[in-house]
């Protein structure tokens, strides 16, 4: 049975609240170490209760919560490519499954630029003013390797490649789409900014995560759609001109053997006279 008009559309944003909330469960659950020590951290009386538990949230994060998050990139690169029915808790494991393993070694390489880059803007920070300016710039790092993780996962479900192959196709990406990259940026900040500081546990357990891969597919699919659109235009104009050229060739093939031709022709009319 199918409803129409306001039911219709009360059952579908019903519909599509419980697949994101069902996702972003699924994720929490299978991310729950890294949550834990992040939530004890918070909630911990000492100021520096955090910074403690930095180092052991840089640990699990490679081996919980990357794979958990392709996981949830799964399902979401089905939702946005129109297969919005799939089976969750399936599709869901199918991916934690399928992607374990470059999730987890993805993982490790983010987590170790990220530690490079925090030492490195730490240490520059209490340098004298001339040095003090670098710090910017590993700010500027954090923001573009920042978008590049969202990339990241998204390549991984959707192409077939190693795993250096989708760290480095990340990063180009990111530079090479400015506009969209801030786009990413922005509206990602925007939704982890409210879920963080507006209910922040209702939204943060049941809408978090699940909106963020969401939209940050949606957003790679435009800009990876519009780059294949250029390469087959760049390509069809390759294969027009490689045609044209061939004709070009032909046509003077032609007309350098009717010239061979005419001249035979007078060659044997002398010497028949």
């Amino acid at each position: 049975m199918e409803f129409r008009g306001v039911m219709g559309g009360l059952y579908k944003i019903s519909e599509w609240i419980m697949r994101l909330s069902v996702i972003n469960l699924l994720w929490i659950l299978c991310s729950i170490p890294v949550f834990f020590f992040g939530f004890m951290g918070l909630v911990s009386p000492t100021p520096d209760a955090f910074k403690s538990m930095l180092p052991i949230i840089a640990v699990l994060t490679p081996f919980t919560l990357f794979p958990a998050t392709g996981a949830m990139f799964t399902v979401a690169r089905k939702w946005v490519t129109g297969e919005e029915d799939v089976p969750l808790l399936k599709t869901f494991f199918r991916g934690y499954k399928e992607n374990y393993l470059q999730s987890m070694v993805g993982g490790l390489i983010f987590v170790i630029i990220f530690v490079i880059i925090t030492v490195n803007y730490f240490f520059y920070v209490k340098q004298g003013s001339t040095l003090k300016v670098l710090a910017i710039l590993f700010i500027a790092f954090t923001v573009i390797v920042t978008i590049a993780l969202f990339n990241f996962f998204s390549i991984m479900v959707h192409l077939h490649m190693k795993v250096l192959q989708i760290v480095k196709n990340s990063i180009l990406i990111t530079i090479g789409n400015p506009i969209n990259s801030i786009v990413m940026l922005l509206c990602n900040g925007a939704i982890l900014y409210i879920c963080l500081t507006k209910f922040n546990f209702f939204l943060v357990v049941f809408f978090m995560g699940s909106i963020v891969a969401t939209f940050s597919f949606w957003q790679f699919n435009r800009s990876f759609t519009k780059i294949q659109m250029k390469q087959q235009e760049l390509e069809e104009k390759e294969q027009q001109r490689l045609a044209e050229a061939e004709a070009e060739e032909t046509a003077n093939n032609e007309q350098a053997e009717e010239v061979v031709d005419k001249h035979n022709l007078e060659e044997n009319e002398k010497n028949r006279d």
